[in-house]
């Protein structure tokens, strides 16, 4: 028999899942055991909730009675540290299923009487801000529990960045964090991707494609949470990329009024005919802003970053080349003055290369900052595969991100130089005597000079050698380089 038909045994095995109801079981079992023994990744995920940092339990199924109903949450967590102790209930769905409120509000009524902290839920439903749960319950019952819910994207990209970036101290623990990492990422597990756009996408994106398309339109909504639950996954798996948090980036009245954002996006969708996003990246040099343009057909991802303080004009337009080294030459390029208004100059990146000159539309204006685009063609289609929104949307920022983005670095001016002191002439007085010392050796008797000379008359030549008896010559000085005090030399 081929080996290649053996399957290789797995702590975690996808195979015999048969039904949505085995499916939820294995995959709550295996989240919550892994939850459980690999202390890292059990922190990451509870630690935001308010969970002390104790050791983490987990059990599955475990019964409650709500009146005369018996009711089975599909698991529970409890951590204890000394007086402190912590529990909250975890309800799971897998594939397509969603979230039912009557459910939710069922076990939020247990937690209360058990006088519990939380209710998880994890499902394939991603929210479009983080913190807002996707499904509505009455805001009464959250009184006294605290309602959570996990994404099967967020927690894949959590053990993935525990194990990858963040590191497990214990080897047999990173092993079994690589486990539940294979299981969720095999197509069986029920832990899908971001798979739809929503069941409003085609009569959405036609009535903006016709210009029809009015606010009040009742798909219109579902389209702009699509949109950012997108942006929301994207950044998910960006993150798993490069090891580090990558999060949509909205202002802190979108983060504390959704309903702002959505009313924002629908807006844009029936003026301009499109949706735009932004996610921040950590340590790049601003956010990356993404424009979907439905009419178009076109996704278009940009960022802006300050110009050099210092420099001539071409100058900065060299520095910003320079860090471009990589990037397509469609990409297009924006210029803005100090104190201008309205748009800049603008040139695609393989004109630039070849002339700087082209974005200086007056040199004696300083250049304030730029803007660095690239377009590319966005699907139409509401699933995955060839020619989807989602794919489209997705391919434009990995590719934005990896030939334009992480080249890119901010401008610090140069810090500076100490002055030199210039050298100073020593002035001090010689120290030069004549006079004979003790170190000098024993005294004798002076020789008569053949000749004399005054200061009128020159020095006259030895007869036998035809030369001066001694010639006067200037000395450098030590400390200057200069001429200074003379010495007789012969």
């Amino acid at each position: 028999m081929a080996e290649e038909s053996w399957h290789q045994a797995r702590l975690i095995p996808t195979s015999g899942i048969n039904g949505a109801d085995e499916q939820e079981r294995r995959a709550t079992s295996a989240l919550l055991a892994v939850m459980s023994s690999v202390r890292e990744f059990g922190r990451v995920l509870t630690q935001p909730l308010g969970a002390p940092a104790g050791q983490l339990e987990t059990y599955i199924e475990v019964p409650f009675y709500l009146g005369e109903r018996r009711l089975y949450p599909d698991g529970l967590l409890r951590s204890r540290r000394g007086q402190k102790e912590w529990t909250a209930l975890v309800e799971v769905k897998t594939g397509v299923n969603e979230l039912a409120t009557e459910q939710l509000e069922a076990y939020l009524d247990i937690a209360r009487e058990q006088d519990f902290d939380a209710v998880i839920t994890i499902s394939n439903e991603i929210p479009a801000v983080a913190g807002l749960h996707p499904t509505k319950v009455d805001k009464k019952k959250l009184k006294r529990v605290a309602l959570h819910h996990w994404s099967w994207s967020m927690v894949l990209a959590e053990a993935v960045l525990q194990k990858e970036h963040r590191g497990v101290a214990d080897p047999d623990q990173a092993w079994i964090l690589g486990e539940l990492i294979r299981y969720l990422e095999h197509p069986r597990s029920g832990a899908l991707q971001f798979e739809d756009m929503g069941s409003s996408w085609v009569t959405i994106r036609e009535a903006v494609a016709s210009n029809t398309l009015r606010a009040g339109d009742k798909g219109a909504p579902e389209v702009a949470a699509r949109f950012d639950a997108l942006l929301r996954f994207v950044s998910l798996q960006l993150g798993r990329k490069l090891g580090d948090d990558v999060t949509p980036a909205l202002s802190r009245k979108e983060l504390a009024e959704p309903a702002l954002r959505s009313q924002s996006l629908v807006q844009s969708m029936c003026t301009h005919g499109s949706l735009q996003g932004a996610i921040n990246i950590p340590n790049a040099v601003g956010p990356v802003v993404v424009t979907a343009d439905l009419r178009a057909g076109q996704v278009t991802c940009h960022i802006d970053l300050a110009a050099p303080r210092e420099g001539k004009p071409t100058t900065r337009v060299n520095w910003l080349l320079r860090q471009l080294r990589h990037a397509p030459d469609a990409t297009r390029i924006e210029a803005f003055v100090m104190h201008g208004r309205g748009a800049g100059t603008a040139e695609l990146l393989r004109a630039v290369r070849d002339q700087p000159a082209l974005l200086i539309e007056d040199p004696k204006k300083e250049l304030r900052s730029f803007r660095v685009a690239l377009g590319l063609p966005l699907g139409t289609k509401r699933g995955r595969g060839r020619g989807s929104f989602i794919d489209s949307v997705e391919h434009a920022i990995d590719t934005f991100y990896g030939d334009i983005v992480q080249d890119l670095r901010a401008w610090t001016a140069t810090p500076p130089r100490l002055r030199e002191a210039p050298a100073q002439p020593d002035e001090r007085p010689s120290l030069t005597s004549t006079a004979l010392s003790s170190q000098d050796g024993a005294e004798s008797d002076p020789v008569e000079p053949t000749s004399t000379a005054t200061n009128d008359e020159p020095v006259t030549a030895d007869l036998e050698t035809d030369e001066p008896e001694a010639s006067l010559q200037p000395v450098p000085s030590l400390a200057t380089g200069q001429p200074g005090a003379t010495e007789v030399s012969g």
